[in-house]
């Protein structure tokens, strides 16, 4: 295998490590909720923790990756996702789930940023954004694994074995990366940028980036804040699903989304970027709002498949930022876009939960539809109008691709 097929792997295992964290507590939420006695606005804020920690890290972790590369940056913080699983795997009530999570959230910052400046810097820029459709293409198969798999191994071994036997492969994972990647490939210089948040003032004065920055808030959050979290919810109390029947759903949200992440960067590459995005950005939307509007089984289980394949073009915002700055600029600009997605998943993930506990629950402890037509629609209308803003860039703009 070749060092630069070697670096792919290791660092798509690591980002398939982090989707399944992200994605695992929409199967384990009822366990979670009865074992607990978490109501939804708790944890709807629990599993946003997640997204909180890994947004709070976005900044220092951009000057740090241009500084120090993301072989040790990437490494050194997934051992504290590994100490965040373990917490998690032993928990005893709310608190200790919630710091759990948090951790895992921290520690797993670095992995998709850290991904993106290492293949910056041994991929061209020609194929940037089609490999990074593949890496997340790939590592998001972790989100399959949060699905049914868990479901599976969540009712024969239970939620805490999997989270200690998680944080153990993580462990072994970060050893590896620290072990067999390199910042730069043989004979190529490693660009090293400033020590400082002081470079992040030329990321937030250019113009273009501020029509991605509220895209990527609601595509992202919305995405990722229903696929880990409110989409299982969803399947339980709209349509009376049981675990293993919802796992299979966002099993197939999953795949969509997987073989979104994979092609969205080809398309893109192909046929322009801000274009492809706001086809699918739309799309999104669209299917939102037929969720919304609590559609058969058969037309919900089609409207994950849309959901999750237009969903996954937001990913491409990152690659979008990209294209703006030098090599020696790359960690700070996508972690600032990275930074907006990733607070948008928290606090829409959480915001989501607070409209649903705003609906009384019934005598088995559901909330009504209509909680969930509410939240749906409240997302789809943030993407609706962020989408109008970012518009220009995809219709009327041009945008220039940097070395």
């Amino acid at each position: 295998m070749s060092k630069r097929a070697l670096i792919f792997v290791l660092f798509t295992a690591a980002y398939f490590f982090s989707y399944f964290y992200r994605s695992a507590n929409a199967v384990i939420a009822p366990d979670l909720a009865s074992e607990m006695g978490l109501d939804a606005a708790q944890l709807g804020l629990m599993t946003s923790l997640f997204y909180a920690a890994f947004a709070a890290m976005q900044l220092p972790l951009g000057v740090g990756l241009d500084r120090w590369g993301a072989r040790w940056v990437t490494s050194g913080l997934m051992l504290v996702t590994v100490a965040g699983s373990l917490v998690f795997a032993s928990a005893g009530g709310f608190g200790m789930l919630a710091l759990g999570r948090a951790l895992m959230g921290a520690g797993m910052a670095g992995v998709l940023m850290g991904s993106l400046k290492m293949f910056s810097q041994w991929f061209s820029s020609r194929r940037f954004a089609t490999v990074s459709g593949l890496l997340v293409g790939i590592g998001s198969l972790g989100a399959l694994g949060a699905a049914t798999p868990l479901a599976w191994l969540n009712e024969t071994v239970g939620w805490r074995a999997v989270f200690f036997f998680g944080g153990v492969a993580t462990a072994l994972l970060a050893a590896a990366i620290a072990l067999w990647s390199r910042n730069a490939p043989p004979g190529a210089q490693w660009e090293r940028g400033e020590g400082s948040l002081t470079g992040l003032k030329d990321v937030f004065g250019n113009a273009q980036i501020w029509r991605i920055l509220p895209l990527i808030f609601f595509f992202t959050g919305a995405f990722l804040g229903f696929q880990g979290l409110w989409g299982g919810p969803y399947l339980y109390d709209v349509l009376g699903l049981n675990q293993i029947q919802a796992g299979n759903a966002l099993l197939g949200l999953g795949l969509a989304a997987t073989v979104g992440f994979m092609v969205s960067g080809w398309l893109c590459d192909r046929f322009g970027l801000p274009r492809m995005v706001f086809l699918a950005a739309a799309l999104f939307v669209l299917s939102q709002i037929a969720l919304a509007l609590r559609p058969s089984l058969g037309f919900t289980l089609a409207l994950y498949v849309v959901f999750g394949f237009a969903g996954a073009f937001n990913v491409m915002l990152l690659a979008h930022a990209r294209q703006l700055f030098p090599l020696s600029m790359v960690g700070k600009a996508v972690t600032v876009a990275n930074l907006f997605g990733i607070s948008g998943v928290f606090l829409l993930q959480w915001w989501l939960g607070l409209i649903i506990a705003a609906f009384p629950v019934d005598f088995a402890g559901r909330y009504p539809p209509a909680a969930y037509t509410a939240a749906l629609l409240f997302s789809a209308g943030g993407i609706g109008l962020t989408l109008l803003w970012y518009a220009p860039l995809a219709w009327g703009g041009r945008v220039g691709r940097a070395a």
